[in-house]
């Protein structure tokens, strides 16, 4: 299992990594908490008696370890959800006034939504959850936890951070609602308190949930050795296969996003292998077969994918890659399929203006993008949202405010840290369309360097781009660096993402 990034040797280190070693004093502290709690575990399981010691307990059936599972904010089974929830429901229906297992099936219900994109399970949830609060007013971290994690499920993350902050202010120590305020915070784009969020998870908890989290984190922070590092040591310490399996989903994730075809389906093949249940490592084998050439075995992924778990972004992807192959009467009905999703989470309280803004940028009307974008920006105002909406001004013509959003999705001073191809791409495309040629070729070129493979329909264009925009010219005047000057003319007038020119085409990323 890679746990490290092999840079050329000729390429220097990211600014944004930890300088001085390869992993920051965070990974170190939990790599170091991970591996030392599984040899402290050894060594007392070793020195103990065996002599009269009692049979070791039967190990936990579905219900329990769904139980465990929703109650630390682990990945659970779908078969062990199932069982819980309708252990959970028969017990209620008794015992209508036990609080805790209100909470529990509140949290049930979001983690299967959740799994498996049903909206419908988000008002059964919030249901439960309230009902809890009702019957326990006071006191009941458990019920705000599970409000936190419904409300960062449908994308209303102020919502999260208040119920978040509720739990936090009622029980400091409980360490799974950091966890849920990591997310809060990220979704609104206050990367210091993620950060924060952060330090005190880990000193509250060491653990493969901990550390997965934590390569979230990193990876926004363009900190990728640590972030491939604390997912894989994650992905070999889970305690269950449906944990192991979203753990190895995300380092598929995170060598997809540097440019790793191989590597990625790799891990993807490995997380259905070890449960067939985690849908999304379909739509990872679509995109990395679609990237390896093999388009009949990515098509059928996506395809899968949709059936198990139909999420707007996957029919985004799927509409695209048929586009890019000349069919479009079938991206078309990938297209419809998502608006009809949008229509069905948003009946279930699910923010979906992220993907339904992008959509309409590059496939719809230009004016509707700006005004869902400009909305979301205002309600969750985080870098995905600011690259979102400087694209959709970019393809509405108002190219000198994209250019403002679009700096800064990667201006590390508000977080923009993370290393993204279509971040950059976005960026470049803009800046030659407004003639600032050398930034535009930079920003081209850097989005190939992460990942030549980030999206069907637009790596090609940006190789066009730069292609026509040539080398930069030797200097064009003393002390003006040639990559720095925007006065040269370009080889061929840029069509890419002009208004006039058709749209291109948008596969977003989740993150984060």
């Amino acid at each position: 299992m890679e746990i490290e990034e092999q840079r050329p040797a000729t390429a220097r280190p990211q600014d944004s990594e930890p300088p001085g070693s390869r992993f920051s004093p965070f990974v170190k502290r939990a790599l170091i908490g991970a591996v030392a709690g599984g040899v402290v575990l050894g060594a007392l399981l070793f020195l103990l008696p065996s002599a009269g010691r009692d049979p070791a307990p039967p190990a936990p059936g579905p219900v329990a370890r769904a139980q465990t599972a929703v109650g630390s904010g682990m990945p659970a089974a779908l078969p062990d959800l199932a069982a819980l929830i309708g252990d959970r429901e028969a017990h209620l229906r008794a015992h209508p006034g036990d609080d805790r297992s209100w909470a529990v099936l509140g949290a049930a219900y979001v983690e299967q939504a959740r799994r498996t994109a049903t909206p419908a399970y988000y008002p059964k949830a919030e249901e439960a959850l309230r009902t809890s609060l009702r019957t326990r007013p006071k006191g009941n971290a458990e019920a705000f936890d599970g409000l936190a994690a419904l409300a960062n499920a449908r994308g209303d993350f102020r919502e999260g951070k208040k119920w978040g902050e509720a739990a936090v202010k009622l029980s400091p120590k409980r360490w799974t609602t950091y966890p849920l305020l990591i997310d809060a915070y990220n979704g609104l784009g206050d990367y210091k308190a993620t950060r924060k969020a952060l330090d005190k998870l880990l000193e509250l908890r060491s653990g493969p949930t901990v550390l997965a989290r934590a390569a979230r984190v990193y990876w926004d922070r363009g900190w990728r050795e640590d972030a491939a590092a604390a997912v894989a040591v994650a992905a070999t310490r889970a305690a269950t296969p449906a944990e192991q399996a979203a753990f190895l989903q995300q380092a598929g994730e995170l060598a997809w996003e540097r440019g790793d075809r191989e590597q990625s389906l790799a891990y993807y093949e490995r997380a259905l292998r070890t449960d067939p249940d985690e849908y999304g490592a379909h739509a990872g084998q679509g995109r990395a077969l679609a990237a390896l050439g093999r388009t009949s075995e990515a098509l059928r992924a996506y395809q899968t994918a949709l059936a198990k778990r139909p999420e707007p972004r996957y029919a985004l992807e799927l509409g695209e890659l048929y586009e890019k192959l000349g069919l479009q009467g079938a991206a078309r009905v990938q297209y419809d399929l998502l608006r009809e999703r949008v229509r069905q989470e948003a009946a279930g309280g699910v923010d979906d203006e992220l993907v339904l803004g992008l959509f309409e940028a590059d496939h719809g009307d230009t004016a509707t993008a700006v005004a869902l974008l400009r909305e979301e920006w205002k309600q969750h105002p985080a870098i995905a949202v600011a690259d979102a909406l400087g694209w959709a001004l970019h393809r509405a013509g108002e190219h000198e405010e994209a250019l403002k959003f679009a700096t800064r999705a990667m201006d590390k001073e508000h977080g923009g840290g993370v290393r993204s191809a279509l971040y950059a791409y976005h960026r470049g495309q803009i800046e030659r369309t407004l003639e600032r040629y050398g930034p535009a070729r930079r920003h081209l070129a850097e989005a190939l360097r992460i990942n030549p493979y980030f999206s069907p329909l637009l790596a090609p264009r940006a190789e066009a781009a730069l292609e026509e925009l040539g080398e930069p010219p030797a200097q064009d005047g003393p002390g003006v660096p040639a990559e720095e000057s925007s006065a040269e003319p370009p080889r061929a007038a840029p069509a890419t993402g002009s208004p006039a020119s058709p749209a291109p085409a948008r596969s977003p990323r989740t993150a984060p």
